[in-house]
């Protein structure tokens, strides 16, 4: 069985508050005629504090596409490797152990993917596959999880390294003044997360199945308008209502595994904001603590798209508190609409010995043990979650 490990989640040092926010919204928007509606919408988002990858004043600067991409690669090349190592570490494991990376982003881009950056310079083996997903938005934290459980059920014993490194500051646009993009402007933030699926051993959620779930016909509902300016985030009134038809895919898929969506022992899914989570609660007849830590994410790092699900995870880590065995559900939910499903027990300790995943051969014929990564160095003023 595949286990999801302990989630190594970084944001960067600049943080703006929802304070700055609404002001920010007041001066840049002062003869908006929603603007009121907007600031409400804002507030009523709990996000008090959001991180970025630049300073407040150079997100507000728009340079062009070209230069916003030179600082998504910039910053990804400077902040993904710290957290990889720490991700390592906790999984136990060397860069060498990885058979799979799979790099989730939809917030710049880059050809070839992060990826083979990562496998030339921390050490990964030139066999190590690359799967990067780029246009699943807020979802692919959670297909993410699920084409690493696939992978590890093809290849047993298997490992999968999962990167999320998403600045949704770098996507901000001026000139895009529906409320749709104002809410949005106060909802999302910047992340990098990594963690690790491990084929055998490990400690963490126990994968045992994984579902999806596109609503039809809603394709338009989150999307990217993709302009010379860059992506321009695309938000429609309907979304925040789309739990009432995702919870029944939650339930079936929860019913087909002999479980019940309702009475499980966690519950670790996208914050896209709060009548999200509040809806959930409702439809799945659960109390509003269930998703505390969904919230949390939520109210310190607002919706940092692919990495909610890695924030989410790692608090529920810190906490401690899920019982050996305990069943549990993971989700996240994007563009299509679509959810991306997956339902695991909690395993508070290796269900097996941890063993090397394979001998491997140094140049000189010999062969050793690879042990666990050395975390590498992390940025300045770089905020890490345990």
């Amino acid at each position: 069985m595949a286990t999801l490990c302990r989630p190594a989640v970084a944001v960067p040092e600049h943080v703006i508050t929802l304070g700055q926010t609404l002001d920010l919204a007041r001066t840049l928007h002062a003869d908006h005629p929603q603007l009121p509606l907007a600031l409400r919408l804002i507030e009523n988002t709990g996000v008090l504090t959001r991180h970025l990858v630049q300073p407040v004043e150079e997100t507000l600067r728009h340079p062009g596409f070209t230069a916003r991409n030179a600082v998504y690669e910039r910053e990804a090349k400077r902040r993904v490797p710290e957290v990889v190592g720490r991700a390592l570490g906790y999984a136990e494991l060397s860069a060498r152990e990885v058979d799979l990376i799979v790099y989730v982003s939809c917030t710049g881009f880059m050809m070839p993917s992060l990826t083979a950056w990562l496998i030339n310079t921390m050490g990964f083996r030139p066999d190590t596959r690359q799967v990067p997903i780029a246009q699943l938005g807020c979802a692919a934290g959670g297909a993410a999880v699920n084409r690493a459980h696939d992978f590890c059920r093809a290849y047993p014993g298997a490992n999968v390294l999962i990167v999320a490194c998403e600045f949704c500051s770098l996507c901000y646009q001026p000139t895009d003044l529906g409320i749709g993009s104002l809410l949005s402007n106060g909802l999302f933030g910047d992340a990098v997360a990594a963690a690790v699926v491990r084929g055998r051993g490990g400690t963490g959620v126990r994968i045992e199945r994984n579902g999806s779930h596109l609503v039809p016909d809603t394709e338009d509902w989150i999307s990217y308008g993709v302009r010379d300016t860059g992506f321009h985030f695309q938000l429609d009134k309907r979304v925040p209502g789309t739990m009432e038809m995702l919870a029944p895919a939650l339930r079936t898929l929860a019913a087909e595994h002999g479980w019940n969506a309702s009475g499980l022992g966690f519950y670790v899914v996208h914050a896209g904001g709060p009548r999200i989570l509040d809806d959930l609660c409702r439809f799945l007849e659960l109390a509003p603590a269930a998703f505390r830590f969904s919230r949390a994410t939520l109210t310190e790092r607002g919706n940092i798209a692919s990495a909610v699900v890695f924030d989410a995870l790692a608090r529920l880590f810190e906490e401690g508190s899920v019982a050996d065995g305990a069943q549990g559900l993971i989700a996240g939910f994007g563009p299509g609409i679509t959810a991306e499903i997956s339902l695991g027990s909690w395993v508070g300790a290796p269900l097996q010995a941890a063993v090397p995943h394979r001998l491997r051969s140094h140049d000189d014929g010999g062969l050793t043990l690879a042990g666990p990564a050395v975390p590498a160095r992390r940025p300045a003023g770089t905020t890490i979650t345990e």
